[in-house]
């Protein structure tokens, strides 16, 4: 016991001796420009010409990412023999050592991109057959061919992540990655891969996510890779997909074949987990019904597969190719960007648990909606930019869109949509229908029910916070056109005359409004309506593009953040205005195209300080037939303003009174200096008599 406090003294000693000599090491480290952080080093971007030697030897992580290091030396890093990730991101590296990696038994991770290591690739593939523990590498671009690459990954079995983006490889064979049987993770997009041969990927087994973008490949014939979780061979030059036949199971669950040149939907697995099928910019179509074929024979198409000395022949029907897919499990369909001028009978049934389904962008002139289809579980659907001119329900489907939560019809040619088409979305949020031209209900009276298309009726759909009607050609709305909705979001920008200078029929939805888009509908301040006092909730108001000539009243509303007033007739910005508004709540504010005038701009001043005008730099004023910006005013009242705050009436007064009196005295001189010829001139002419 008595010992106990001696060891306790010297324990603390020891203690705070290891503490100085890691904070010494750690100054030291940090002087030279690394961080170090729980085994970390880094010493990205500090221009080292080699890799620095006075780093604790015990770190696990060293990234030495935009030093030009040029060539890593046998010797370079075995002074960390414990490393486990090393980072030699845009090093210039030229050359590695074929000892460089001896030392590192424990390397898990390598990172070579954006480096030159195709000049002397013999000799790093030398150095990395040393890292028997490898998982994972990245060799991007680095300049490598297919033959570099196989070279360099030859005999590192244990690989699961291997990296070959922007590469020059052209073409892949059996050779290539041949013992990766544990490789789970392959990138090769952004090559020139025009070609991959039967068995490429054969020996991979544990393969699971495959990346082929951006290359050249033309087709797709025959995949069976059934282990394959994502497929991604987007912006290639892909005409045809098919899966090989047979009821194998696929354990794909994405695949990515948008920006190609598909002609048809691509045919898919019998059985797979497909959930995400993305076919976006391509140019497919149906066109089943759009030929007239007399015999089965005409529907079909027939590959035929030369491998060696096997031949095999697919034929495929090319009009039902959908059919025999499994797409029991897809959530997330995206065929946005092609050809389809319609959805054959039962597409859609086949996809029950659809969820998100994008068909913008193509020729679509109707769409019927039936039983199933679109399936119950779909809560978005984009349709916008097509030819639809017409929507058809069938009767007796009630709750048909009750999933549906966000639905886009925008920029097609409806006049109309069928009656009660929302009256059962219960759980609808967000409808875009802009650039239709459409009517709402109720109709205004008198207007000339006859012939006209139905109107399309948003009352008492109580889930919709969004209505997007921008450019419909509205007619003026009636007072309960939004009657028992709680819309957060409305824009009705590009309809003229649709609230007919009053913004009375929006008084409904005026305590919920957040973000109200009234742009071009040909509001004026003679409106005495123009009074947005009641909308409490307003953050955002756009009223850009109208015909105001005085600033709108937000009394007490405290929440407007966003004001836009472009494009309006203002000529002057009241006091009450700046120091009200633009001096409280709000955040951003644009007020440039108006023709202010220079003389009734009050407080000029103040907005140069604000920074909530972000467009003050734009903002100009009109000063003795000048525009002017108002930034490059002068402090103070300029001086051409200076007559105009003059009494113009005691100036026209000045000015003419002594033209009077001027012209009164010469009167009278010459009145007094021709008074006798002129008498007796009038006296000639008059006869008259006169006794002198």
């Amino acid at each position: 016991m008595e010992l106990l406090p001696l060891w306790l003294c010297l324990g603390f000693h020891f203690l705070i001796v290891e503490w100085r000599n890691r904070s010494g090491m750690a100054t030291a480290a940090s002087q030279g420009g690394c961080e170090l952080v729980d085994g970390l080093a880094d010493c990205r971007g500090q221009n080292l010409a080699s890799v620095p030697s006075n780093l604790p030897p015990y770190s696990q992580t060293l990234i030495l990412d935009t030093n030009p290091l040029k060539t890593l030396w046998n010797h370079s890093l075995q002074h960390y023999p414990l490393l486990e990730s090393l980072s030699l991101h845009s090093c210039h590296l030229e050359r590695i050592g074929r000892s460089a990696f001896q030392e590192q038994a424990l390397l898990r991770s390598l990172e070579l991109p954006d480096n030159s290591l195709s000049e002397s690739y013999k000799e790093t593939a030398a150095a990395l057959h040393s890292l028997r523990g490898l998982r994972r590498l990245d060799l991007s671009g680095n300049a490598l061919t297919e033959d570099m690459a196989a070279l360099m990954l030859q005999n590192l079995s244990s690989l699961e992540s291997v990296f070959l983006a922007r590469n020059t490889i052209m073409r892949l064979d059996d050779s290539v990655f041949e013992g990766l049987g544990h490789l789970k993770e392959l990138d090769l997009q952004r090559n020139y891969i025009f070609e991959i041969e039967g068995g490429a990927f054969d020996g991979l087994t544990e393969l699971r996510h495959l990346n082929l973008a951006y290359n050249n490949l033309p087709c797709i014939v025959d995949f069976s890779l059934t282990q394959l979780r994502s497929l991604n061979v987007s912006y290639n030059a892909l005409e045809w997909f098919l899966a090989s036949g047979g009821e194998a199971a696929f354990e794909l669950e994405t695949l990515d074949l948008s920006h190609n040149q598909l002609l048809f939907f691509p045919l898919l697995p019998q059985c797979s987990k497909l959930h995400t099928l993305l076919l976006r910019d391509n140019n497919m179509g149906f066109f089943r019904d759009l030929y007239n074929t007399s015999s089965p024979q005409e529907m079909v198409a027939q590959f035929l597969l030369v491998d060696g000395n096997v031949t095999n022949i697919t034929t495929v029907n090319l009009w039902e190719e959908f059919a025999s897919s499994d797409l029991s499990e897809l959530r997330f369909l995206d065929m946005s960007q092609n050809q389809f001028q319609y959805l054959p009978v039962g597409f859609l049934k086949k996809m029950p648990s659809l969820s998100r389904l994008n068909l913008n962008q193509n020729c679509l002139m109707t769409l019927h909606i039936r039983e199933h289809e679109p399936p119950g579980a779909l809560t978005e659907l984009d349709l916008s930019q097509n030819q639809l001119s017409e929507l058809h329900l069938a009767p007796g489907l009630p709750g048909c869109l009750r999933s549906l939560r966000w639905f886009n019809l925008s920029f097609n040619q409806l006049l109309g949509v069928p009656t009660g088409l929302f009256a059962d979305a219960s759980n609808i949020t967000t409808i875009d229908m802009s650039h239709n031209q459409i009517s709402l209900c109720p109709r205004p009276a008198g207007v000339d029910r006859v012939g006209t298309p139905s109107c399309v009726d948003f009352r008492n759909v109580a889930s919709l916070k969004s209505l997007s009607l921008e450019g419909c050609g509205l007619e003026p709305l009636q007072d309960c056109s939004f009657q028992g909705t709680a819309l957060t979001h409305l824009d009705l920008s590009g309809n003229r005359g649709v609230l007919n200078g009053s913004i009375a029929p929006l008084r409904d939805i005026a305590p919920t409004l957040q973000v109200l888009s009234l742009r071009n509908v040909g509001l004026s301040s003679s409106f005495t309506e123009l009074d947005f006092s009641g909308f409490g909730n307003l953050r955002d108001l756009d009223l850009s593009g109208n015909f105001l000539t005085s600033f709108p009243r937000f009394k007490g509303s405290l929440a407007l953040q966003t004001l836009d007033l472009r494009r309006n007739l203002l000529t002057a910005l009241p006091q009450r205005a700046v120091s009200e508004q633009l001096m409280g709540s709000l955040r951003t504010v644009y007020l440039s195209q108006n023709p202010y005038d220079c003389c009734r701009v009050e407080s000029w001043g103040t907005l140069q300080s604000l920074h909530t005008i972000v467009d003050l730099a734009m903002v100009t004023c009109n000063l003795s037939s000048k525009v002017i910006r108002l930034m490059d005013l002068p402090e103070g009242v300029p001086q051409d303003c200076k007559w105009e705050q003059v009494d113009m009436g005691l100036l026209y007064l000045v000015l003419i009174l002594p033209s009077c009196l001027t012209l009164l005295v010469a009167c009278t001189i010459i009145f007094l200096t021709f008074r006798k010829p002129l008498l007796q001139v009038i006296k000639s002419r008059c006869h008259w008599s006169s006794i002198y």
